[in-house]
Formats: C-alpha cells, structure tokens, sequence
C-alpha cells in the first residue's frame, strides 16, 4: 500500500519557508551590521553574485532531486544518484540538528 506524503499547501509557503531556511540569522543579523561598520559595500556586490552563482543552482537541484523521488533527504540521494550517495543527505540532515542546536542557544539569549 503507498504512503501519500503531504504537499505544500501554496508556493509561496514553500518559498518563504526555503529561503527562511537558507538564508539564516547570520544574514540578516551580524552579516550587514560587520559589513556596514567595515564599509563592504562592494563585498556585499560579490557576496550577492556568489550566492546566486552557487546557492540557487544546489537549492534547485534540492528541490527536483525531492519532487522527483518523493523521499527523505538520504532516500531521495539514493534513488537520484546512487546508492553510495545517501550520506550526501545523511550530512544535510545532520546539519540540520546543528543549525537547530544554534537556534536554540540563540532563542535562550533572546528569552532571557
């Protein structure tokens, strides 16, 4: 018997919730108060090609690798390149847990 998977409920949920998970605290938080101190005006030029240079094109191959297996993270590296490939996304799960444990500490310092 199949397993039905949920869905997104509208693409721009999925949206925000992707680019609130790549994006991070770092960004938003100390990244523009170091630069703007340092006057890296032009470094935040770089800084913006380089991440659409690098992190668009992995983020939408995230993206299809799960649209097209429809598995977790180590599955869908399975099923998509092979079976040698699952730790790929053993590591992304992983990194996961330690952003989550970086948050935690972060949310501690912001309650307190």
């Amino acid at each position: 018997m199949a397993q039905t998977r949920e869905q997104w409920g509208s693409k721009t949920g999925f949206i925000l919730a992707a680019a609130g998970s790549a994006i991070g605290l770092g960004n938003l938080w100390k990244f523009p108060f170091i630069t703007w101190d340092n006057k890296g005006g032009a470094f935040v030029l770089v800084y913006l090609l380089c991440i659409l240079a690098v992190g668009l094109p992995i983020m939408m191959a995230e993206i299809l690798i799960g649209r097209k297996t429809q598995r977790s993270a180590v599955g869908a590296m399975k099923a998509a390149v092979g079976p040698a490939w699952g730790f790929v996304g053993g590591w992304g799960v992983l990194a996961g847990f330690v952003i989550l444990g970086y948050y935690t500490v972060v949310a501690g310092w912001t309650i307190s």
